[in-house]
């Protein structure tokens, strides 16, 4: 039994998408670059500490009990459940990971707060920071590099210069959410948003594949009409797939724990712009760029009309 096929005309709404994806990424640059990034202390280098009590502990005591101890730069957050703390502590010069871990422990066992359990002590290095920042921003060119060539060379390059613009408007704006609602940046976002860079690629080749079907099956119909046919007939398998990833992250994202729940939020952003992406940003790129039937008809293969004849 066939279903019923979609008749929705997408690039019908390119403009709209576009001025919608120019606010977006204008916000999301604008973020970037004069409010930054909340990093983490994978990136910045510093001490994090994992505290367990035996009661419940109000944040916002912690929080004042290390500000009057002199951890100015200090962060504290509930770590699982109301009675586990992680707490984050920039670096600092003369201090080693012993004494500093110490004389937190000391400020924290104070009235109200008695009997805190040090159960977790990690450090990393400014130096280690400085280089986890600068691999990481070379992973992600990397992989937008090497996409560049394969598209290129499965598809065409107005395939590959597309689908580059898609990725990389996937990744401002996740990059952007983070730095609008002020949410850590870590290694673990940092994953996140290279698997987002995965799982758009994915929807936009099946897309694009659909897409160099069609161009060599319709006898008739301009390119837009055929785009807007490739994006009904894949729109199913898309919103289908997005839906059942999302509904995983979701339950990650809820009852996960807070060590992958950044990373959760991140692929939930990552799916809803990157679906949003495959069909919005990528054809009409294509499209925009002039492509034709002629560019994707496989070539002819020399002597078939001989070898045909009796």
């Amino acid at each position: 039994m066939e279903h019923k096929a979609f008749n929705i005309d997408f690039l019908g709404k390119r403009k709209a998408a576009v001025i919608l994806s120019s606010v977006l990424l204008l916000i999301s640059i604008v973020s970037l670059f004069g409010k930054g990034m909340e990093l983490g202390i994978d990136f910045t280098g510093g001490t994090l500490v994992e505290v367990g009590y035996q009661q419940p502990v109000d944040l916002a005591q912690v929080r004042k009990v290390l500000d009057s101890s002199g951890f100015k730069a200090a962060s504290a957050q509930h770590f699982g459940t109301s009675k586990d703390l992680l707490i984050r502590l920039a670096p600092q010069e003369g201090t080693n990971n012993a004494e500093l871990s110490n004389r937190l422990m000391d400020s924290l066992d104070t009235e109200g707060l008695a009997g805190p359990e040090l159960r977790r002590v990690e450090f990393v290095g400014p130096q280690v920071g400085e280089e986890l920042t600068e691999k990481g921003g070379l992973a992600l060119l990397y992989a937008i590099f090497g996409i560049l060539i394969y598209v290129a060379w499965r598809f065409e390059y107005r395939f590959a210069l597309a689908s580059v613009a898609a990725l990389l408007h996937d990744v401002i704006l996740t990059l952007g959410f983070f730095s609008l609602f002020g949410l850590e940046f870590g290694l673990t976002v940092l994953a996140a948003v290279l698997a987002v860079i995965g799982y758009s690629l994915n929807d936009t080749i099946v897309v694009f594949d659909r897409i160099r079907e069609n161009f060599r099956k319709m006898r008739k119909g301009t390119p837009a009409q055929v785009m807007n046919k490739s994006l009904n007939q894949t729109l199913s398998r898309t919103v289908m797939t997005s839906i059942t990833t999302l509904l995983v992250l979701i339950a990650l994202g809820l009852f996960g724990g807070e060590i992958i729940h950044s990373f959760a939020i991140a692929l939930i952003v990552g799916v809803l712009v990157g679906t949003y992406s495959s069909i919005f940003i990528a054809s009409p790129v294509v499209l925009g760029l002039g492509v034709s039937k002629e560019d994707l008809m496989a070539p002819e293969k020399e002597g078939v009309e001989v070898d045909g004849r009796p």
